[in-house]
């Protein structure tokens, strides 16, 4: 790069809007989309003009590879190899991949010349009947002929200078439009160290094209061969690469055209899907649409029917209120307007009416109310086959009509109970989402309450259940829309799940207390001889074990005795020795 060019650091150059960077192709520049200039091959492989490559903003990058880097240029060769340490080089960006490439000491001008793409160059320009190509000894005046012996472009005035040298009288010159059909017209690569010889050689060791006087310079030491000795030693090398580089690109052409297949079949099945959303969307709109229609008319239908009942009862309550009307004002007016005789002669009249107008039922209150809920959450049923909600209750439950069981329960078991919710009408629900509170509370420890749980079954049915602690008395409170429902609160009698006995398991008194006369026996035996226990064939023993606390037979059975004094006899707990 030119002494003048500051490096920025980490700035990537931008391209101008609208460059086609992938139409490089053979001849012509993917920057300036002209025909190649001094055409640099990158080590990504792609070519572009020096001046374009020189206009790219370059950036700074950290090489930790020193010396020994894979950037192609004709001048490495020349350059000493630097121990590997970590140094600030200069890179760009392939303008046509991206990738990045990193320049050598020399900056653009230093990278690899692709000698193919001039080639193709003037085989471009000559088919354009010559048009852009200049001479090569003066480089002004546009080319006429080549000297096949040198492979030089000349204009006219060079070629007869040419003839006239004595060096190159013989040369053979051919037209230039007789070059058309040439696959190569190349001219003559020379040595960038040493200009006017041609590279003919090519140094083993260095592995570079080299000429004469690098052979007897530099290269002295080096095996070094002409290029047509050696070629097919690399050539072949070169063909094995490329054997292996060839089926990775039949590969990635595959992937491609499988990655090609997949996306049209995704496109399609994309839009096969959308139009079964579309068709799908379409049917449940006109679904819910018909839905909706009927519950409008369902609740008109229930207003027409509530307001023809307010009005009925309407004008039934007008009417009586125009009878109740007449009768009191006729009978105030002729209790203070009539006279004695008058009242007497009407009172028989007046009487009866006014007893039939009191024994006339009415209710106070609207016969009809304004609970009207939209149950958004409820199921419908389907509709054109799809599953719709969404259901208009005019059901209230009434407290009064609810009521569920109860029944004695085992502390430290869970008791359960089902509430049943119903209308005034005295109907179920057939819904829930009411309000449902519920609270046990110990009768002796009413600060101690036990936690119930209310699972709505949605049917107009409650499944509530609490587990006491203690045995003992609890007050349950049921209430529906903070009222009790019928019947509440319950009285609960909570019991021991089971309760153990407190005597022994004997055969008889005599035996299980040693011979003690005072101990007793609930089996009501006794001794003679002041024994207040049973013994075996004495008066009043069961003639079979059992328990001395409650004369139970079963040895695994609950007790009964509830250890009151009230009876005739004390049962004396009977310890065993």
């Amino acid at each position: 790069m030119s002494e003048n060019r500051k490096p920025l650091l980490g700035i990537v150059s931008k391209l101008p809007n609208g460059t086609a960077l992938g139409n490089s192709g053979k001849t012509h520049c993917p920057l300036c989309l002209g025909l190649f200039k001094a055409p640099r091959l990158l080590p990504c492989l792609h070519t572009v003009c020096t001046t374009c490559l020189e206009q790219l903003e370059p950036f700074s990058v950290v090489d930790i590879r020193g010396g020994d880097s894979d950037t192609s240029s004709e001048g490495s060769i020349f350059q000493e190899l630097k121990p590997r340490s970590l140094q600030s080089q200069i890179g760009i960006l392939c303008p046509v991949c991206d990738a990045q490439v990193d320049l050598p000491m020399g900056g653009v001008k230093a990278l690899t010349i692709d000698h193919l793409a001039v080639n193709d160059v003037m085989l471009e320009s000559l088919r354009g009947e010559g048009q852009g190509l200049v001479c090569d000894l003066c480089n002004d005046r546009e080319v006429e002929k080549r000297c096949q012996t040198c492979k030089a472009n000349l204009c006219h005035f060079c070629c007869q200078a040419h003839r006239r040298q004595k060096k190159t009288t013989y040369h053979t010159m051919v037209d230039l439009k007789d070059l058309k059909g040439y696959s190569r017209i190349g001219k003559p690569i020379l040595c960038p160290v040493h200009p006017a010889e041609e590279l003919r050689l090519f140094c083993e060791f260095c592995d570079r094209p080299v000429c004469r006087d690098c052979v007897v310079g530099e290269h002295r030491e080096h095996p070094c061969d002409f290029t047509s000795n050696v070629i097919h030693k690399h050539g072949d090398s070169v063909r094995e690469l490329l054997k292996g580089t060839q089926p990775h690109v039949e590969a990635l052409e595959e992937a491609l055209a499988q990655i090609n297949i997949m996306n049209s079949a995704l496109q399609k099945r994309v839009e096969a899907v959308a139009a079964d959303v579309q068709t799908f969307s379409e049917g449940y709109i006109k679904a819910i649409e018909e839905h909706r229609d009927k519950l409008l008319k369902q609740l008109e239908d229930i207003r027409i029917q509530k307001e023809n009942s307010l009005q009925l009862q309407k004008a039934q309550l007008e009417q009586l209120l125009a009878d109740m009307r007449t009768g009191v004002e006729f009978t105030e007016h002729l209790l203070t307007s009539g006279s004695d005789l008058e009242i007497l002669i009407t009172k028989g009249v007046v009487v009866e009416r006014l007893r039939k107008l009191n024994k006339v039922q009415y209710s106070a209150r609207p016969g009809v109310n304004d609970k009207i809920r939209f149950c958004p959450q409820e199921k419908a049923g389907q509709c054109h086959g799809y599953e719709i909600y969404g259901t208009i209750n005019t059901k209230e439950v009434d407290p009064a009509k609810c009521a569920f069981p109860i029944d004695i329960e085992k502390a430290k078991q869970t008791a359960s109970f089902t509430l049943l919710c119903k209308d005034a009408a005295g109907e179920i629900m057939g819904r829930g989402g009411d309000n449902i509170q519920v609270a046990v509370l110990p009768k002796d420890k009413k600060d101690s309450p036990v936690r119930p749980m209310v699972q709505d079954n949605k049917d107009g049915t409650y499944y509530i259940s609490y587990t006491p602690k203690e045995p003992g008395v609890y007050t349950v409170w049921v209430c529906v829309k903070e009222q009790h429902v019928q019947g509440s609160p319950f009285t609960v009698t909570v019991r021991r799940k089971h309760r153990p006995h407190p005597g022994v398991f004997h055969c008889c008194t005599f035996c299980s207390s040693g011979g003690q006369k005072t101990a007793r026996c609930a089996c009501g035996g006794t001794m003679p001889g002041g024994y207040l226990g049973c013994g075996h064939g004495h008066k009043g023993h069961p003639g079979r074990p059992h328990w001395s606390c409650c004369g139970k037979f079963n040895e695994k059975s609950e007790c009964t005795w509830t250890g009151g004094q009230s009876a005739s006899r004390s049962l004396l707990r009977t310890v065993a020795l």
